[in-house]
């Protein structure tokens, strides 16, 4: 078995990084999201392997998840992402799509440390761009 060196990156302190709170990085013109949901943190491609469109912008939800019929149950209260587009849903740890598990966005390893928000990646990027997240998408 190998191990590989992960390279980590500094994102922002911990406390800019509330819950409910994205950022937006984009490291070497890849665009992930970086988002805190009850203090859980979530690192995942800011793109909808469908169309494209910018999962930022995508609601954050959990699903409904009925046992058998006429009963329903919601859970997995925020940790699901929906694209804006067409409302496909991704399990925002594994990047596993709702209704397909063939399907998937590219998820990443994100950690506070330290006081520190810290995005690992597995080789070390030459440009990095952060962004706060602003909640008007169109």
């Amino acid at each position: 078995m190998s191990t590989r060196t992960l390279y980590p990156v500094s994102i922002c302190p911990a406390n800019e990084l509330t819950p409910g709170c994205r950022k937006i990085v984009t490291i070497d013109s890849l665009p992930i999201v970086i988002v805190n949901m009850d203090n859980q943190l979530y690192a995942f491609l800011n793109m909808c392997p469908h169309q494209g469109a910018p999962l930022e912008c995508g609601s954050i939800s959990g699903v409904m998840m009925s046992p058998e019929p006429h009963q329903y149950e919601y859970g997995r209260h925020n940790e699901v992402v929906r694209c804006p587009l067409h409302g496909w849903g991704f399990d925002m740890k594994t990047g596993v799509s709702l209704f397909d598990p063939k399907l998937k966005i590219k998820t990443f390893q994100v950690k506070e440390e330290n006081g520190s928000i810290v995005l690992l990646l597995k080789r070390q990027p030459a440009d990095i761009t952060i962004k706060d997240w602003q909640p008007v998408c169109s």
